[in-house]
C-alpha cells in the first residue's frame, strides 16, 4: 500500500533531528530571507499591485518567454488546483500518472475545489507516454462520461526520475492533437533542470507545456509557489479563481520577494544542484552494502531503496525517513539545498552499522 509521504509525523523528543524526509522540512535559504527583509519597509499596493510582482513578472518572462504569466499563490496543492481549474469545466476530468499529488497527496482538491474527475493511469517509472494518453482520452463528446481536458504530468516526478524535452513534447503532441490541454506539476523543477543541465524553458514552454505550477518550497523558500501560464489561450479566469480559492495574498510583494530572490540569478539552479548532488552521494554510499537495494533511478534530489523493516525502524530513531511503499518496505530519502555531505556521511555510516547488527 502506498502512503504518503508528506504528512509529518509526531515530533520527537529534544532536538529537532536532521534527516531525509523531504525537501519541504528543509530550512530557508539566507538569501530569501535576506530579500523578505529588504521589502519589509514602507508601504505598497497590494494584491499585486506592487513593485516588485512587476519585477517577478520580467524574471519569469526571462526563464519562460515573452508570453508567460506569473498569478503567486500561498501554496503548491493551491497552484496545481488553479491552474487545472482555469483549463476545465465541472465536467471535466484530468489525466495523470497514479503516483501524481493531484491524485494522492492534496486530500481530493482536485475533485473536492474544482470538481474535476482525477484519472489516474499506471506508470512505472512515474512519466506519461504518448501511448497512455491515447489509451485514456476516451470518450470525447460522450454526455455519459467526464470529458478529458487536462493532461498532467509532474517534473521530476514523484518517483524521482525527469522526462527529457523530447519525452514533454511528445506527450504535450498527443494531447494536443486530442484537444487536451497540458498542466505540469514543477514542485521539484529546478531539479529537474539540474539534472538535465537545460533551461526550464526546454522542457516547458518550447516543449508545448501550457500551465506550470512553479515549485519554490522545496527549493529554499519560506512559503509560496506560482501560476505561470506559458501559454495564455489556454485558461481563462485565472485572476477570479485565485480570489475565489484563497490564494490571492493581500502582501502580494512578500510572495514574489521569494521568487526574485529565486530565480533573478542563478539562486534557483543552484540549491538544486546542491540537492540533486546531495542524493547521488547518498546513492553511491548505500548502493554497495549488503541489504540494501536502489530501487529507482536516481535522477534527481531523491532516494528510493529498500532496506530490511527493522533496520529502517532503528535509522528513524536518528534521522527523519517515510517508508514510501508499506507493501514493499520501499523507503525514500529526499535531499535539500541544505543537505550537507556530513548529514549524508553520518546517515550512511549508521546505515552501515545497524546492517551489520
Amino acid at each position: 500500500m502506498l502512503t504518503s509521504p508528506d504528512p509529518s509525523p509526531p515530533p520527537p523528543a529534544g532536538p529537532a533531528r536532521r534527516g531525509f524526509a523531504s525537501d519541504n522540512q528543509a530550512s530557508v535559504h539566507p538569501d530569501v530571507l535576506a530579500a523578505l527583509a529588504e521589502v519589509n519597509h514602507g508601504h505598497q499596493p497590494a494584491y499585486g499591485d506592487d513593485a516588485v510582482t512587476a519585477r517577478l513578472r520580467d524574471v519569469v518572462r526571462g526563464h519562460f518567454g515573452e508570453r508567460a504569466e506569473v498569478f503567486p499563490v500561498f501554496n503548491g496543492t493551491g497552484a496545481n488546483v488553479l491552474a487545472l481549474q482555469a483549463m476545465s469545466e465541472r465536467w471535466s476530468s484530468v489525466i495523470c500518472p497514479e503516483f501524481a499529488h493531484v491524485n494522492t497527496d492534496e486530500c481530493g482538491a482536485a475533485e473536492k475545489v474544482a470538481g474535476l474527475k482525477v484519472i489516474p493511469v499506471p506508470a512505472p517509472d512515474g512519466k506519461l507516454t504518448p501511448e497512455l494518453v491515447d489509451r485514456h482520452a476516451i470518450g470525447i463528446g460522450s454526455p455519459q462520461r467526464a470529458q478529458p481536458a487536462v493532461v498532467s504530468i509532474t517534473q521530476a516526478t514523484e518517483l524521482g526520475t525527469v522526462y527529457t524535452p523530447g519525452q514533454v513534447a511528445a506527450v504535450t503532441a498527443a494531447a494536443h492533437e486530442r484537444g487536451l490541454r497540458v498542466h505540469m506539476d514543477g514542485a521539484r523543477i529546478a531539479n529537474a533542470a539540474a539534472a538535465l543541465d537545460l533551461p526550464m524553458r526546454a522542457f516547458t514552454t518550447d516543449a508545448g507545456v501550457d500551465v506550470l505550477a512553479f515549485g519554490g518550497t522545496k527549493n529554499g523558500l519560506l512559503l509560496g509557489e506560482a501560476v505561470i501560464v506559458l501559454n495564455p489561450d489556454a485558461v481563462r479566469g485565472l485572476r477570479f479563481l485565485r480570489k475565489a480559492g484563497m490564494q490571492l495574498a493581500s502582501k502580494m510583494r512578500y510572495l514574489s520577494a521569494q521568487l526574485v530572490a529565486l530565480l533573478d540569478g542563478d539562486l534557483w539552479l543552484r540549491n538544486a544542484r546542491h540537492a540533486n548532488a546531495m542524493a547521488r552521494r547518498l546513492a553511491d554510499a548505500a548502493r554497495p552494502l549488503p541489504g540494501v537495494e536502489i530501487t529507482r533511478p536516481v535522477e534527481a534530489n531523491e532516494v528510493f531503496a529498500l532496506i530490511p523493516r527493522d533496520v529502517a525502524d532503528r535509522l528513524r530513531e536518528r534521522f527523519a525517513f517515510y517508508t514510501w511503499d508499506e507493501r514493499t518496505g520501499e523507503v525514500r530519502w529526499v535531499c535539500s539545498f541544505d543537505t550537507t555531505e556530513s548529514d549524508v556521511d553520518a546517515f550512511a555510516a549508521a546505515l552501515t552499522a545497524e546492517l551489520a547488527d
